[in-house]
């Protein structure tokens, strides 16, 4: 389905709006500009800038209200849940303390997809899982991205957990597991992850042992904490 070239202009304003505003090139509690100036400034239609500024204002970078114009939220109002938001935050100031933050959420969720796929995964799921740890072998031989086999290989395990909440999780992990990964592993000095620690998560979740599924995640998410908690 093709975008109408409207919804290509909101959506890069909303882009460009929201990358301008995480920079802080638009203060928290000062003003953008008018909706009738923004048309101005970056040459689209009013209907379009009405459009980026609802989007923004649902991913709770922004008011907007008669009378008061349009003000920038302080960031403990933001979704950080949302992948455009996150997106925008890691792309132009990734920090440290951030991806900490990140992998704290990760320890708290992944450990029990794990144990949950051991407990609910159907075989699809299984082989879904499988597929993606075959990607990371053929990545430590160049013949895949390892970055897009290491993300496809934790999302799976989501999926496999049958939770409808760990599912709906997996756009926004993905996202982060951009930074995060990447990160990592150039502490370690390494280009990919540990293939062989990631087949012990296959093989714990395959044999349908939740415990086992649980510890191995738990040990590469608490080396991954350890690893950002040295550089800060």
């Amino acid at each position: 389905m093709n975008n109408s070239p409207r919804q290509n202009l909101t959506h890069q304003l909303t882009h460009d709006l929201g990358i301008a505003i995480v920079k802080g090139v638009y203060p928290v509690g000062e003003g953008l500009p008018s909706e009738a100036d923004l048309c101005i400034e970056y040459d689209v239609s009013r209907s379009s800038t009405r459009e980026a500024v609802k989007m923004l204002s649902a991913k709770g970078l922004i008011s907007s209200r008669p009378k008061q114009g349009i003000r920038v939220l302080p960031e403990s109002n933001w979704n950080m849940f949302d992948t455009d938001v996150l997106k925008w935050i890691l792309s132009s100031k990734p920090s440290l303390s951030l991806l900490k933050e990140f992998t704290q959420v990760r320890v708290a969720l992944e450990p029990q997809a794990a144990a949950l796929a051991a407990m609910n995964a159907s075989d699809e799921q299984l082989a879904s899982i499988e597929k993606a740890l075959e990607r990371m072998v053929e990545a430590e031989q160049g013949l895949d991205d390892p970055l897009e086999a290491d993300i496809a290989f934790h999302t799976s395990i989501l999926i496999a957990s049958g939770n409808r909440f760990f599912v709906q999780l997996t756009e926004f992990i993905g996202t982060a597991l951009r930074v995060s990964i990447r990160y990592t592993n150039k502490i370690k000095g390494v280009p990919g992850a540990d293939v062989k620690k990631h087949a012990e998560i296959f093989n714990a979740i395959k044999a349908r042992n939740p415990e086992l599924s649980r510890a191995a995640v738990s040990m590469i998410l608490d080396e991954a904490l350890e690893l950002i908690e040295s550089k800060l």
